[in-house]
């Protein structure tokens, strides 16, 4: 028993009847318009056109034929190709009829089975006061100032200021210059050779000291690299937090009392647990679906969505300011790890095609014209040109299918049966 696939392989054969008449048909149209030395136009036989440009003749029938009979087969057998039909094993004689063969992948047949109702347990997220308090502080971090410190000595919690030169170790990286950074003493997060070199220093002084960055290192600029650092100590600084009050509330927000803000940050932690919640109950609702499901899926489509996971990771490195050209990653490697969740995300939107279809739910002008305007919000650009963008680019029409599978997540979320476990459980 053969593993189910996507391939299909068409045997097409033309009898010869109608490669002769499309030969006359094709061969009459070149007598019209060739120029044959001793002949007018239009006046050589026909005969003589044949024998002459027999290859030109056999090329035009091939691209009048082949297509036809491809599309006709398709028809005739209810299949929908994902790609263009590959053809070889071509088979052509004046006298005879025409044969080849045509490779595609078509889209799956599968027995949709029962999506209503699908059970699936999500942890609910408990909101405390203390998770209140815990934002406030982050907010009373952000709106921190620094104010200098002179006459003593840095300390763990100072913030030295630095006019720092860093020499790659065998030239193996690019120089970095930088004045005025920030230097958090003491601090988890600063490598222990700054912590080492800087503690008990004064402002005015320079320093000289070399630098090991792990290979975990969150900038890959620098992971795994050695730099020799000259450093000069611009001055001492600490951080001062705002007092935690009405006039804080008041700076920060449009709340006027530190009470109003707690309650406004409350509803905003509730909003993104409610999200939270919700994105990982549609997770799950896919991952049953489709484990639901048992199907073979186009290669075709598992290759592209491939390509899609990596050019999300070379986008995140690129928001980041990092070069993923200069980053030591095996993208070779990294793009067939993501061959088994590509097989999932194709099967899972093939199956909310078919939700879709058979909910009849689609996606009107008035929500793609939305999508555009909202796209366009995020570049600059007027929801028409957004358009123009994406119909030059066919992607006008991808982006109302993924709107149209959304909506029918959104469908199988509102008819699903969401349990809420105690926080923690799985």
């Amino acid at each position: 028993m053969t593993e189910p696939t996507c391939r299909r392989e068409l045997e097409i054969e033309v009898p010869a009847e109608d490669v002769q008449k499309a030969i006359e048909r094709i061969a009459k149209e070149f007598a019209r318009v060739a120029r044959v030395p001793g002949f007018r136009p239009g006046k050589a036989p026909v005969t003589l056109i044949r024998r002459r440009f027999a290859d030109d003749i056999k090329s035009e029938v091939l691209q009048s034929l082949v297509p036809e009979r491809i599309e006709q087969a398709v028809t005739e057998q209810k299949l929908n190709p994902v790609t263009q039909p590959q053809v070889d094993k071509v088979e052509f004689s004046e006298s005879g009829p025409l044969k080849f063969r045509a490779v595609f992948e078509v889209l799956p047949e599968f027995e949709l089975k029962d999506y209503k109702g699908i059970e699936v347990e999500v942890a609910s997220l408990e909101l405390t006061d203390a998770d209140v308090t815990k934002a406030l502080e982050e907010m009373r971090e952000r709106a921190a100032t620094f104010v200098p410190v002179e006459g003593r000595a840095i300390q763990d919690g100072d913030y030295a200021v630095l006019k720092l030169v860093g020499t790659p170790e065998g030239g193996s990286a690019e120089p970095i210059q930088a004045e005025n950074v920030l230097c958090h003493i003491g601090s988890e997060e600063t490598i222990d050779a700054f912590n080492q070199n800087l503690r008990g220093a004064q402002a005015g002084e320079h320093k000289r000291f070399n630098v090991a960055y792990p290979a975990d290192y969150p900038d890959p600029k620098l992971s795994s690299k050695s730099y020799h650092y000259a450093v000069e100590i611009l001055g001492v600084k600490i951080k001062k937090l705002p007092e935690l009050d009405d006039d804080f509330a008041k700076e920060v927000s449009d709340a006027a009392t530190l009470e109003e803000l707690r309650g406004k940050v409350r509803q905003g932690l509730e909003a993104a647990r409610d999200q939270r919640q919700t994105d990982e109950a549609r997770q799950k609702l896919l991952e049953k679906l489709t484990a639901m499901h048992d199907f073979p899926v186009p290669g075709a489509l598992v290759e592209h969505q491939m390509d899609v996971r990596l050019e999300r990771v070379v986008r995140s490195l690129a928001s980041q300011g990092v070069d993923p050209r200069a980053v030591n990653v095996d993208w070779v490697s990294l793009r067939r790890r993501q061959q088994e969740r590509a097989v999932a995300d194709v099967k899972a939107e093939l199956l909310l095609d078919r939700i879709a279809t058979a909910e009849k739910i689609e996606v009107s002008d008035e929500e793609l014209d939305k999508e555009l305007e909202h796209m366009a919000s995020h570049t600059g650009e007027s929801a028409a040109a957004v358009r123009a963008r994406l119909t030059k680019q066919g992607a006008l029409d991808r982006m109302r299918s993924k709107l149209r599978s959304d909506k029918a997540l959104e469908w199988l979320y509102r008819n699903a049966r969401i349990q809420m476990s105690p926080e923690g459980r799985k």
